[in-house]
């Protein structure tokens, strides 16, 4: 990961505060308390001096400073700078939708701050999503005699999906929900397997558990998670970001799957491409098999006496 100017000068519009949140919970607590004054109201930070950050915070300045390095910037004016110009960048629109939701908002509000969650959760996390540690996950799983992946509750889902993902190509992939079944594969992993872990918060027990029984067996293990210096990325050779932000009524959490999706599609693109021809063959072979259990869409003859006149 790199500065937060970098990380805003590699994709345009992506906003420094997307480190800051996907840091938060590797900081120390008083750290964690300047994190989120500045996430509270970043367009304020431009106008407030470190004292006054400080005295927010109920902390020294030194600790802002060392906050200020934790995420990547030399000191507190180039975190001001680096703030200044995403407040620049986010318009009336970005703030009322990126607000969270409220008893006041009516269900039109609601449709429109979730889908702006959830647009948001799939830009900014193509935006900083590391293909340094993407590329070498493709490499391993192209070339893996099986595949194991390991989720928890709603990221269990996330699971799920890239086991039929790349089942349908041919790949050999499992998806273990519970977790006794997932420790008992685990353990049965052995090197040139891979196991891929996803947790949000990367911070679920089971999944860490899990992931670290399958390095002990020699796989090769992944995490995808939120926050890049959770527990799971710990027991992980490599680690994929998403970038979701949890709101009221934990709107979030939808973004959050949606993140993990998209980083799943980027995956599974890049595996499928390295066995292009093969995967076609089996996509092709797949969908004969199940295409006798569509039904067939009847035209609609009210429509087509309209065109007729």
């Amino acid at each position: 990961m790199g500065t937060l100017d970098e990380a805003g000068s590699e994709s345009g519009e992506h906003s420094p505060l997307v480190r800051i949140r996907s840091l938060l919970p590797g900081l120390a607590r008083a750290e964690q308390r300047v994190a989120r004054i500045v996430l509270a109201d970043p367009s304020s930070i431009a106008h407030r001096s470190i004292t006054e950050v400080a005295e927010a915070a109920e902390t020294s300045e030194t600790t802002v400073t060392r906050f200020c390095k934790a995420v990547g910037v030399t000191g507190y004016p180039e975190l001001r700078i680096a703030l200044a110009a995403d407040t620049a960048r986010t318009t009336s629109r970005d703030r009322d939708l990126g607000s969270d939701i409220s008893e006041e908002d009516d269900l039109t509000q609601i449709v429109d701050k979730i889908g702006y969650a959830d647009a948001r959760a799939v830009e900014e996390t193509t935006g900083q999503l590391d293909t340094n540690a993407l590329a070498p996950l493709i490499d391993a799983v192209s070339g893996a005699g099986r595949i194991d992946v390991y989720g928890v509750g709603a990221s269990g889902f996330v699971a799920l999906d890239l086991q039929q993902k790349l089942h349908r190509i041919g790949l050999t992939c499992f998806a273990w929900p519970d977790t006794h079944n997932a420790l008992t594969s685990a353990a049965l992993l052995r090197e040139g397997d891979v196991a891929i872990g996803v947790s949000h918060t990367g911070a679920t027990t089971e999944t860490v558990e899990i992931l670290r029984e399958a390095r002990t067996r020699g796989a090769t293990t992944a995490a995808i998670t939120n926050f890049e210096r959770s527990p799971v990325t710990e027991t992980a050779d490599l680690v994929l970001t998403t970038a979701a932000r949890e709101t009221t009524y934990r709107s979030g959490a939808m973004a959050s799957r949606i993140a993990q999706l998209t980083v799943i599609d980027c995956l599974f693109v890049g595996v499928a491409q390295r066995h292009l021809e093969d995967a076609r063959q089996a996509l092709q072979a797949t969908s004969r098999a199940v295409g006798g259990h569509r039904l067939q869409v009847r035209p609609d003859r009210r429509r087509q006496r309209e065109e007729h006149r």
